[in-house]
């Protein structure tokens, strides 16, 4: 199993990923509202500042200090390194 590193020493299974998202849309505001009344959101920013969303395959949003297109080419590495054959 791969993990995505997410900042602070915290990560989330590579597979679970569905999607990274901005917060500051109006959608994913309601959305973050939504899961933190559901108690489904876990937050990973240590105090920081929350600069993406990633939404996952379990009813669990997480919030990252890390910019989305930071998590993105992670992902893309991953992707890649999985295509080659590399483990």
């Amino acid at each position: 199993m791969k993990f995505l590193h997410i900042g602070f020493s915290n990560s989330i299974a590579y597979d679970k990923v569905v999607a990274i998202i901005s917060p500051e849309t109006a959608s994913a505001k309601r959305l973050r509202e939504l899961s933190r009344q559901e108690n489904h959101l876990i937050d990973c920013t240590m105090g920081r500042k929350v600069r993406s969303m990633i939404l996952t395959s379990s009813p669990y949003i997480f919030l990252s200090a890390m910019r989305p297109e930071a998590l993105l080419q992670r992902l893309e590495r991953e992707e890649i390194s999985d295509e080659s054959g590399e483990s």
